[in-house]
């Protein structure tokens, strides 16, 4: 199945996403943060370079939750125009 092509927002959303969880794993190792997570190591390797920028909703949840973060404030985080909520958020 092709699915339609994403837009350069989306993409952009998807890289705000990952350097997001990035931040947020700071010194916490990928595998780590994977397995509390319930994901593989490769997954959030895609999810953190833009590889991967639509990620399904659980696996984000599961990411959030393993992090430590709001899903209210990853929405807001990752939308357009807010890069300072990032640095709030993580803060």
């Amino acid at each position: 199945m092709v699915g339609v092509p994403l837009s350069p927002q989306e993409r952009q959303r998807g890289e705000r996403f990952g350097i997001l969880l990035r931040r947020a794993r700071s010194d916490r190792s990928m595998a780590d943060v994977a397995a509390a997570a319930g994901v593989s190591a490769e997954t959030l390797r895609k999810i953190e370079t833009g590889r991967a920028p639509t990620p399904a909703f659980f696996t984000v949840a599961a990411l959030a939750h393993a992090l430590h973060l709001s899903l209210d404030d990853l929405a807001t985080a990752c939308a357009e125009g807010t890069e300072g909520a990032e640095h709030a958020m993580l803060a």
